[in-house]
């Protein structure tokens, strides 16, 4: 009722012309046409994959990493843990609005370091400027590791001891530990881990729309942001279209790990 109808009645959106004031009339694909000879829809979906390739073979690494640092319990290791995790309970749009500061052209801490240090020549409008808009709206999001993070970290702490203590009786460092013992017994979390992480860039919307909104001259578009667009033009057939392509292009992420790096050998 919750899941299954929702898609079938969106799809189905999708095949009409609707406004949301009359009754919806069907157009066929239409819509589809429509959006795949839409720039900033392409834009939409270049954009999105990016997003969710970063996602998952840059900040669940980045994540993997520190869960198997911190599963070593260095010396301060749970105030590591804590700061690490901080960001996941603060409000996504509070932290838009904190980088929205730092970036600022004029007054942001950003330009105000590089001047500091003399690198003058490499200040800018970031969020305003075609070539750094984009890299500005995904690179501060890839440090926020944290959710990930304590997944694999909680997995990792599941690993016997005894495997350990055979290694490193056999000579073992601990980075071939890491990777002969660590990576390979928490695959299932890392691979789930990464999933969520391409989903979740599949998904952006918070981060762009208070940054850029899609700006300048929709460099920094995203699909959930371009059907909220079409929404807001009361062209409901064109977004439900865009989100059909969103459900599909996430589905085929999803196969696509659990077939590749998510397959079990046996």
């Amino acid at each position: 009722a919750f899941f299954i109808f929702p898609i079938i009645y969106i799809t189905y959106i999708s095949l009409t012309q609707w406004s949301g004031f009359e009754a919806p009339s069907f157009v066929g694909i239409t819509n589809y046409i429509k959006i795949f000879t839409d720039p900033v829809f392409i834009r939409s979906i270049k954009n999105n994959i990016i997003w969710a390739l970063v996602a998952g073979l840059i900040q669940v690494p980045l994540a993997s990493l520190v869960a198997i640092i911190l599963s070593y319990k260095p010396k301060g290791w749970k105030l590591f843990r804590t700061v690490y995790f901080l960001p996941q309970v603060i409000s996504g749009v509070a932290l838009a609005t904190l980088w929205a500061a730092i970036y600022n052209a004029q007054y942001g801490m950003l330009n105000g370091i590089l001047e500091f240090v003399g690198l003058d020549h490499l200040t800018r409008n970031w969020l305003g400027t075609l070539e750094s808009a984009f890299p500005s709206v995904l690179i501060y999001w890839i440090f926020y590791i944290g959710y990930f993070m304590v997944i694999i970290f909680a997995d990792i702490q599941g690993i016997p001891e005894d495997f350990y203590e055979a290694a490193e009786i056999d000579g073992a460092s601990r980075i071939w530990q890491s990777i002969s013992i660590t990576l390979p017994l928490a695959k299932g979390s890392i691979v789930t881990c990464m999933t969520l992480a391409m989903i979740n860039g599949l998904r952006q919307f918070e981060q762009v729309y208070m940054l850029t909104n899609g700006g300048p001259g929709n460099r920094t578009s995203v699909l959930v942001l371009y059907l909220y667009k079409e929404m807001q033009a009361y062209s409901y057939g064109t977004s439900s279209a865009a989100a059909v392509v969103l459900i599909l292009v996430g589905t085929v992420v999803i196969l696509t790990l659990r077939n590749t790096i998510g397959k079990e050998k046996y």
